[in-house]
């Protein structure tokens, strides 16, 4: 999904320091200074001057991921937990008498909520991306092309749970790494699939470029994996709408554009000649 059409979501990633999600050169200076204020906070600007020794000597609360028979428990700190609205909600829920403080997730996938916890100890979740390119850091362990559509389900889930949990900035880097996979036709589909499935019909943030992106390659990508692109649009008419749409939108410029070009081609609407060479 590295394409133009993300170019307003990289815009969008907000500028100020507790935001940044491109971990610069200048990101790690006087990281050793004794109170310095986490670059990671959600916070606004008004909130108390936190140190991260503070968030480490926080209570810790257990959080069992998955469904019963498969979970795995996990542990993070509540200083850094409540910046999310869903586990301030739960953390509320905590008496101070020494009882355990649990918090169940069993309907999350444990490598999303481990790249959430990530982002909330570091402010960022691997694979990171590479100054000034839009490329991620190389995981050994998998291959450069995604054939399969896990690398970009990957952030795709991590964009899920991030607007699950209320983080907003997790939201647009787990956006911004999407359009830094380089997948097949059979990946985008997977992706596709997810993304009309677990998003709302209203979240243009990653259904418009999906969209945007089979609509101008879809003749060409379509042979790569036509019965799985056949199959999408049947279990999600929405998704072929919304190409459909964007591809007479591009039909009906081009048109517009001829009629204002003096001495420009032909109108497209006539019929090509077929050949039988």
């Amino acid at each position: 999904m590295a394409e133009e059409f993300n170019e307003p979501l990289m815009e969008e990633q907000p500028a100020n320091p507790e935001g940044d999600i491109d971990m610069g050169e200048g990101e790690g200076a006087g990281a050793g200074e004794e109170g310095m204020v986490l670059p990671f906070a959600e916070g606004g600007e008004s909130d108390p001057r936190t140190t991260f020794i503070s968030y480490l000597t926080s209570p810790v609360v257990i959080l069992t991921v998955g469904s019963a028979e498969n979970a795995t428990v996990l542990s993070a700190h509540q200083a850094l937990l409540v910046q999310s609205p869903y586990f301030a909600d739960a953390c509320a829920a905590f008496v101070n008498d020494g009882s355990p403080r649990e918090i169940e997730l069993s309907g999350e996938e444990i490598d999303a909520v481990g790249c959430f916890l990530e982002y909330l100890y570091t402010g960022d979740y691997f694979p990171k991306k590479l100054p000034g390119q839009r490329l991620l850091e190389t995981d050994p362990s998998l291959p450069a092309v995604d054939e399969t559509g896990e690398q970009l389900l990957k952030h795709a889930r991590v964009y899920t749970i991030a607007e699950k949990f209320g983080m907003d900035k997790l939201k647009s880097l787990a956006s911004s790494k999407i359009h830094c996979v380089n997948s097949t036709a059979k990946g985008e589909i997977t992706y596709a699939r997810y993304i009309y499935q677990y998003t709302d019909k209203e979240d243009t943030t990653v259904r418009a470029p999906v969209a945007n992106f089979w609509a101008t390659r879809s003749h060409t990508l379509r042979a790569e994996a036509e019965d799985e692109f056949r199959s999408l649009c049947l279990e999600f008419p929405q998704f072929g709408y919304d190409v459909l749409t964007r591809v007479l939108d591009e039909k009906l410029k081009r048109e517009r554009n001829e009629k204002l070009t003096p001495g420009g081609p032909a109108s497209g609407r006539k019929r090509p000649r077929h050949s039988n060479i």
